[in-house]
């Protein structure tokens, strides 16, 4: 068990068996940093040249102290020009996997306020992530006993509250990329439905006292039938492994909003009939990652008590290929009532939202954000670092501010008027499901959710792209799922219901 701590030391003095310092271009060490500079007076600039630091982004080495302070390693790590939060949390993500053996680390990077403070922490905490659950002989974590964030303003209120905040997003984040990374075979639509309700009877059991629980209800096949759900039926009809609704309700006496948070939860994607390509398929894993993002984004809103009611509902399918698969051509009809025609089995995760909506729309919450790994049309048009966000203008403005201070990138994309006539082109049903059309794939697939969200507001992000990082380490994204969504959602539950509370406090 890690402890984690803020604290005033100077970074000279301390005693941590390693001190993480920033160094800029111009050949300073970044804030936080000054006493270690003041240490090595005039030996700094040779230090630099000589291990090969310049201060640029991703930089970072290790240096044997020698008594020159009191901890015996020090670690250099770049900040490049005008660091701000998303600079220094990718410094400390870095920093944490060249610190692999230390059991105390203390963290003098730039914390000067909240959000560094939870730049620092989070960085640090998830650039050590490991997944090893499958490794005959595991790497050990990088993570070491015991972490100090060294700040002036280590006593503030708002400091301890935001490394508190800081753990719990971590959490969240770690558990989405320890779902994400699981093997298929082992996280089908039931299992991850009982891993789902173990992680809120444990959330459940951590609150503080008077902390409101947060209830899960799994409908299963047959209650999904029952129901009408041909979407999610449909998808995971090729399947032995049937579909599941996952749904969350934290429901605090003191809620000032009310917002409906859909998650997609393909936990594995063949393509159904219309198959992937090989290559394609061997990450479709994460295809699960928008209802993982959702149910920790809940239990940590749960955590930390914030005063919103939320409505999480997860998606769960497999997408496979068997004598019962949905084929090209054929028509469900979902939750609402409303048909759809098949063309593209592989665009399966909007036929299993489809449903998701409906049973969200229900609840009448005041807005309605989904998460989902969509299209890799998404990905063609942003690259694989940002998500797509799309929905109602200020919907997606609320979105984008919430991502930008979570430190995850996304890009406003509009749903042109012209995709209305392609979602409503079947000559046999309501909607069609896909129209083969190359271009703008992620726009039609965002106009067709629309059509299920009851006229609510709505925001989307396809996070098809940076959802799963298939090349090395960066940061503080390692390899492998990144559990991008969770920090902007959280971030978008607080800042909202801060909104929501200053609102009912002005007289009418």
């Amino acid at each position: 068990m890690t402890s984690i701590a803020l604290r005033t030391a100077s970074p000279a003095k301390t005693r941590a068996e390693a001190v993480v310092v920033g160094v800029l271009p111009d050949g300073r060490l970044a804030a936080g940093g000054e006493d270690v500079a003041a240490a090595y007076g005039r030996k700094l600039s040779g230090l630099l040249a000589t291990v090969g630091v310049k201060g640029n982004v991703g930089e970072v080495a290790k240096v044997p102290t020698a008594g020159v302070i009191s901890s015996p390693l020090l670690v250099l790590v770049g900040l490049g020009r005008d660091p701000g939060p998303a600079e220094v949390r990718r410094a400390a993500g870095t920093a944490a996997r060249a610190v692999t053996n230390a059991a105390s680390v203390a963290l003098a990077l730039p914390a000067d306020s909240p959000e560094l403070v939870r730049a620092v922490l989070e960085g640090y905490r998830l650039g050590g992530y490991v997944f090893n659950a499958y490794k005959s002989k595991a790497t050990a974590p990088t993570t070491p006993a015991e972490i100090v964030v060294l700040t002036a303003g280590a006593r503030r209120r708002e400091m301890t509250e935001a490394l508190d905040e800081a753990q719990v997003v971590g959490d969240a984040v770690v558990a989405v990329r320890d779902w994400v990374n699981t093997p298929p075979h082992d996280l089908t639509p039931p299992m991850l439905a009982d891993a789902i309700t173990a992680a809120v009877t444990s959330a459940n059991k951590s609150l503080p006292s008077g902390g409101t629980k947060v209830k899960v209800e799994v409908l299963d096949e047959v209650r999904l039938a029952a129901l009408g759900c041909g979407g999610i039926l449909g998808v995971g009809a090729g399947s032995d492994a049937p579909p599941r609704m996952v749904e969350l309700s934290y429901s605090p006496k003191d809620a000032v909003t009310h917002i409906a948070l859909v998650g997609k939860g393909i936990t594995f994607d063949s393509g159904g009939l219309t198959i992937k390509p090989a290559a394609s398929m061997s990450s479709m894993k994460e295809d699960m990652a928008g209802a993982a993002a959702v149910v920790q984004a809940t239990l940590a809103a749960a955590r930390l008590g914030l005063p919103i009611r939320i409505s999480a509902v997860a998606a769960l399918a497999e997408n496979m290929i068997g004598g019962a698969s949905m084929r090209p051509g054929d028509v469900l009809t979902t939750y609402d009532g409303t048909t759809v025609e098949v063309s593209n089995t592989d665009a399966e995760g909007r036929l299993a939202l489809a449903d998701a909506f409906g049973r969200a729309v229900e609840l009448r919450p005041d807005a309605i954000v989904d998460i989902a790994t969509l299209t890799g049309h998404m990905v063609l048009a942003l690259g694989d670092k940002l998500a797509g966000v799309m929905g109602d203008d200020e919907m997606v403005a609320e979105v984008l501010a919430a991502a930008e201070v979570a430190g995850e990138d996304a890009w406003p994309m509009p749903i042109p008027e012209f995709m209305e006539g392609r979602i409503r082109s079947s000559t046999v049903a309501d909607l069609a499901q896909h129209d083969w059309i190359r271009w703008g794939g992620g726009l039609f697939a965002a106009a067709f959710l629309r059509e299920f969200t009851g006229g609510l507001p709505w925001a989307h992000l396809d996070i098809a792209g940076p959802t799963f990082n298939k090349g090395g380490p960066n940061g503080h994204w390692t390899s492998g799922a990144t559990g991008y969504g969770v920090a902007t959602l959280v971030e978008l539950l607080r800042a909202r219901s801060v909104r929501a509370a200053d609102a009912a406090s002005v007289p009418a």
